[in-house]
């Protein structure tokens, strides 16, 4: 597998393209449990293909890449990316997976995407493992599941890459009690340790998707709410987490940070951090944050040190 340093892109795959539709590359039919409980008794489903239908179940969306990578943290041994390539296609076959690629204008996409199927959530629940999918769950849009990808390369980021790493949540409800609701950080949420003492980082993906502007003061104010009436305890916090928005790329945190200025919504219980999908590919994370700062009565984008992002 080529490492995250080796990675030489100019725009993030996780990027929203115009035009951009996604196509079903999985397969059609019908296929029985009686087949699938038989290829789990002959050995061709084994523990590593559990492993990962439980990481589709967690993640929701991810990439092959994306699981190899959670494989190997988890201890196991997927030999190559194409060796687990072949794993994943026997799971589609069995109807147990399902699979995307995007297309757009400009091609078809590098990358497979992977998520449940009927079948898939039968075998979880028959090991007693939580399984809330949903065949709408499928429909879902590009722009969704794209935040969905770039949440999980952050959060394997920083479980490979940061030694503080304590844990993470995949989807963290957030109740912004004011309005009444609970809303979801799109990137999921980190927790950090250090010489007993804990942080947390809500991970909030922004993409350039139709009226991206509009759905991110919306999002705002759900954010505000939580800060200004946050208590020790609420949403499983202890204390107040570090919000940090994560963008397409390094003009869109300049774009993203107009708009929040231009929102006039103010989060004075915290600073705002932004980073980019490909920061993530860094070797270590503590360069990757990144603070507008008012000097000379004009914002300013500075690079971040932080020592606790650091191996």
């Amino acid at each position: 597998m080529v490492e995250d340093n080796q990675i030489k892109a100019q725009v993030s795959p996780f990027a929203v393209r115009e035009g951009e539709i996604k196509t079903f590359d999985g397969k059609d039919g019908y296929v029985s449990m009686n087949q699938i409980v038989h290829k789990i008794n002959i050995g061709h489903i084994t523990d590593i293909h559990f492993a990962i239908l439980e990481l589709v179940n967690q993640f929701e969306f991810i990439t092959s890449r994306q699981i190899y990578q959670m494989l190997e943290i988890k201890g196991f041994d997927p030999k190559s990316q194409d060796k687990l390539n072949n794993k994943l296609e026997a799971l589609v076959k069995s109807k147990i997976l399902t699979r995307y690629f995007f297309t757009s204008d400009e091609g078809k996409g590098i990358y497979r995407i992977y998520c449940l199927e009927k079948m898939g959530k039968y075998l979880l629940t028959s090991k007693e493992i939580e399984c809330k999918w949903q065949p709408s769950d499928n429909t879902k849009p590009v722009p969704m599941i794209k935040k969905r990808l770039a949440g999980n390369q952050t959060l394997i980021a920083y479980l490979r890459k940061v030694k503080a790493f304590d844990e993470f949540i995949v989807k963290p409800a957030i109740n912004a009690k004011v309005a009444g609701k609970v809303f979801k950080a799109t990137g999921g949420c980190v927790k950090l340790t250090k010489n007993n003492k804990s942080i947390q980082l809500l991970f909030e993906v922004i993409r350039r998707e139709p009226e991206w502007e509009k759905k991110l003061v919306e999002k705002l104010h759900l954010y505000q709410d939580f800060y200004t009436n946050f208590v020790a305890g609420d949403s499983g916090f202890k204390s107040l987490p570090q919000l940090i928005f994560v963008c397409e790329d390094e003009k869109h945190m300049a774009e993203t940070f107009k708009e929040i200025v231009k929102s006039g919504i103010e989060l004075p219980q915290i600073k705002l951090y932004f980073t980019t999908d490909l920061r993530q590919n860094e070797e270590t994370l503590e360069n990757t944050l990144v603070e507008f700062k008012l000097i000379d009565g004009k914002y300013k984008m500075e690079n971040i040190a932080i020592k606790l992002l650091g191996m």
